[in-house]
């Protein structure tokens, strides 16, 4: 395990010091870098990926976060990439989530689907703002969610996981809350009020 610590330092530098630790490997590797902005972790986890690297990350506290970048050895060298400092992937939609499942009809099916739109969320180019979840949608930032491994990989890329507070209490979750924030019905609104884009499955 290789550990590069990128705490404090602004874009470019995480991505290079990244780049220098893939470029010294002479074999499989795992390296985990820490950063301490959303930017980083986007910027990193892209340049990781298009290297060949499995990337994931996670957000460990406030302005605490760990990109873990599986290597199978040095990159290939292609000709030097320009090192860019995206200012932000993140798009103004957002994602609002209201149950446990998707769609009518069979509701182990639904559980299954809701499931698949969350990880197709993360695999989307550009990411949403926001993500809402409120009534059954509550259950899904839980203790107990199968989609919590997703979740906790899109607050880390800086998607703001926000769940309604009633929502949690009626169903006695409240102390049970695995990612994100408590929201209230007037953040909700506005929220949504304040988007370009909503989807909702």
């Amino acid at each position: 395990m290789i550990t590069v610590n990128a705490m404090g330092d602004n874009c470019p530098i995480p991505v290079i010091k990244t780049k220098k630790a893939m470029q010294a490997l002479t074999g499989p590797e795992t390296i985990e870098v820490l950063v301490d902005n959303e930017i980083a972790v986007q910027n990193v986890s892209k340049m990781a990926a298009s290297s060949g690297g499995q990337v994931s990350s996670e957000k460990l506290g406030d302005a605490e976060f760990k990109i873990t970048i599986a290597m199978e050895g040095a990159p290939k060298a292609e000709g030097e990439e320009e090192v860019a400092c995206v200012p932000d992937s993140r798009s103004n939609t957002v994602v609002v989530v209201s149950s446990d499942r998707m769609g009518n009809g069979n509701d182990e099916l639904g559980k299954v689907l809701i499931k698949g739109f969350i990880f197709a969320v993360t695999q989307l180019d550009t990411l949403p703002k926001t993500m809402l979840f409120y009534n059954g949608g509550a259950t899904l930032t839980a203790e107990g969610s199968d989609s919590l491994e997703d979740l906790k990989s899109l607050e880390a890329q800086g998607v703001e996981i926000m769940t309604c507070g009633t929502c949690l209490d009626y169903y006695g979750l409240k102390e049970k809350l695995a990612v994100g924030t408590v929201t209230n019905m007037y953040s909700i609104v506005e929220t949504m009020a304040n988007a370009g884009k909503i989807i909702k499955p």
